[in-house]
């Protein structure tokens, strides 16, 4: 019985040690991430890594081809160029985003990266580099150039997305005017576009990088009309790890260059064509 009581004891002792390890592991990953600079580093070795989900049309994504491709490939590439920097693009889980960068797997979030007050708390974020904004797409010859145009007329949403939660949580600008108050759900912005433009709903209310992208594909672009209404806009970001200063510096530099020398401009007609961006 001593023997068990004594075996058990040191079993104690033992997990004790290690749940005090893995605290202490836990606190210094955080606080190399709150204070480490890593830019002479990064430099050194001359690369990157840049985390992203690699299926976000059209900020990054892989073509049929396999090759990875988007507006934010294009611009990390630009912006690191200026520093003789090359970039290891890294498919990650988006939900661990963040872990994967204080953990050091990745040097940034670079994917449409939305700034907010939760994700502050923990991630460091470059100056905004593109507006994003919940936009109603309709076909001109429908003649719908604001939210009151669509009293009792159908809107599309897609399931999930950021436009339906802004649908829902702002009822009074416009779910309250449609068709039922209740608009058609999609699974794909493919699919609410063919219903568009085959008169089955009258409108679709769509994320404005997507609805950029997309109209610019379409056959006949000038055939569509974007209204904005009242819903907040959100600011696309770089996440970075807070000791990370000089990166910070080092990118928010960049994006000016880049605005300056006309390569911002380029990159946004390359994506959505003529419709309009905010940088």
């Amino acid at each position: 019985m001593k023997k068990r009581l004594f075996s058990l004891g040191l079993l104690l002792v033992m997990l004790m040690g290690v749940a005090t390890t893995l605290s202490g592991c836990g606190q210094n990953v955080t606080q190399r991430a709150d204070t480490q600079d890593t830019w002479s580093t990064i430099k050194k070795r001359g690369y990157v890594v840049v985390g992203l989900d690699d299926s976000f049309v059209p900020m990054g994504f892989r073509e049929k081809s396999g090759k990875l491709v988007g507006y934010d490939i294009d611009l990390a590439r630009a912006v690191f160029k200026l520093y003789g920097i090359k970039i290891s693009f890294q498919t990650i889980d988006w939900s661990m985003n963040a872990t994967e960068l204080r953990n050091g797997t990745i040097d940034l979030i670079w994917n449409g990266y939305t700034k907010n007050p939760q994700r502050e708390k923990v991630v460091a974020f470059s100056d905004t580099y593109l507006k994003n904004k919940q936009v109603l797409v309709s076909l001109k010859k429908n003649h719908i150039n604001s939210f009151d145009d669509m009293t009792g007329k159908t809107l599309g949403v897609q399931s999930g997305s950021s436009g339906y939660e802004s649908l829902e949580n702002n009822p009074k600008l416009l779910k309250d005017k449609i068709a039922k108050k209740t608009p058609v759900q999609y699974d794909t912005f493919t699919n609410a576009f063919l219903d568009l433009n085959a008169g089955r709903i009258k409108g679709l209310l769509i994320d404005s990088v997507y609805a950029n992208y997309y109209i610019k594909h379409e056959a006949n672009s000038a055939d569509y009309n974007e209204t904005q209404g009242n819903f907040k806009s959100e600011d696309f970001a770089v996440g970075m790890r807070k000791g990370d200063k000089t990166m910070r510096k080092k990118i928010n530099a960049g994006l000016k260059t880049l605005k300056a020398n006309g390569t911002l401009d380029k990159i946004n007609k390359k994506w959505f064509g003529n419709q309009k961006v905010e940088n």
